[in-house]
């Protein structure tokens, strides 16, 4: 999905260019370093913001999942997923917060630094907590320059459609890009009267208005979560921006799940909308029970695991 004269197609059997991970589409593609150093000799191109313009175009899905450590965000950019998002979810699954509402700028930034700092490929979008954008622009300026020069994050994610629109407008005008999020905003979750879906009925006329104030602001996507799936196809019909869904059903140009969900690490009652692809909470359980009992009948550590 990059330009045709920057791409090499990973279908192309004739093609000489260094092997890599493909882009979103297919692609196989190189960049150098625009100011001399050392470029990475045969490493693949970055996911850039215009190539999820060029998914919506295409009719490609784009991927995204959570991450917060640099161990998963190096499996996921080797995976192809597309794009990382350092999410304040980290306080349910990392700090162990209630809610995603205590979480500080100063404890993402080394969660973001170290996702970024592990990835080749994937575009990393660093979340802005609650507390550090909605008193105005400023601040929210202020904000998105912390995580883009501490964290070596590619975009900042806010939430609110038409509340944060000039937030947006600032973000964006100072050369960052800002990927929106509507719908179901969990650092509303308390105004909004808990988890509750998002544009139903009458409601998703200001889904709509929504959708389209982050748009002219300048958002590069916009993330749905928790909207009916026929309210989230309207959306994705109205804009020119990629939509990505968090609960929003198929009709979005891409999916974005958090990991801990995904991948069945996340214990007890899990969102409707996930789809669980592995059990790792049953796997690390059974392995800790069964390191403990050799530990315990002195068959670990054995020869083979001692220094003589």
């Amino acid at each position: 999905m990059s330009d045709q004269s920057e791409t090499t197609s990973a279908a192309d059997p004739s093609s000489t260019a260094p092997s890599g991970e493909s882009s979103p589409g297919g692609e196989t593609v190189v960049e150098a370093t625009p100011y001399g150093g050392a470029a990475a000799s045969g490493g693949p191109r970055r996911v850039r913001t215009r190539h999820f313009q060029n998914a919506k175009r295409d009719g490609i899905k784009i991927t995204g999942l959570t991450s917060y450590d640099q161990l998963t965000a190096r499996i996921f950019d080797e995976a192809g997923i597309d794009f990382l998002l350092v999410g304040d979810s980290s306080g349910n699954n990392v700090f162990g917060y209630e809610t995603t509402l205590p979480v500080t700028v100063d404890e993402l930034i080394p969660l973001t630094r170290a996702v970024a700092g592990a990835v080749k490929r994937a575009f990393v979008v660093a979340d802005m907590p609650f507390g550090s954008y909605e008193v105005g622009a400023e601040e929210a300026l202020h904000t998105a320059i912390r995580f883009m020069k501490e964290t070596g994050a590619h975009a900042v994610k806010l939430e609110g459609g038409t509340r944060s629109a000039e937030q947006i407008r600032r973000i964006v005008q100072a050369g960052i890009p800002v990927m929106a999020h509507i719908g179901y905003t969990p650092q509303s979750e308390h105004g909004l009267g808990g988890h509750i879906i998002q544009g139903r009925g009458d409601a998703v006329e200001r889904l709509l208005a929504d959708a389209k104030a982050v748009e002219e602001a300048g958002a590069f996507a916009v993330v749905l979560e928790m909207v009916p799936s026929d309210a989230a196809r309207q959306v994705t019909e109205l804009l020119e921006i990629p939509t990505i869904s968090v609960g929003a059903g198929a009709h979005t140009d891409g999916q974005l799940l958090v990991w801990t969900d995904w991948a069945g690490l996340t214990t007890g009652r899990v969102p409707k909308f996930v789809k669980q692809y592995a059990d790792l909470a049953g796997i690390l359980g059974r392995a800790a029970a069964e390191w403990r009992t050799d530990v315990a009948n002195g068959t670990y550590p054995s020869p083979e695991h001692s220094y003589e």
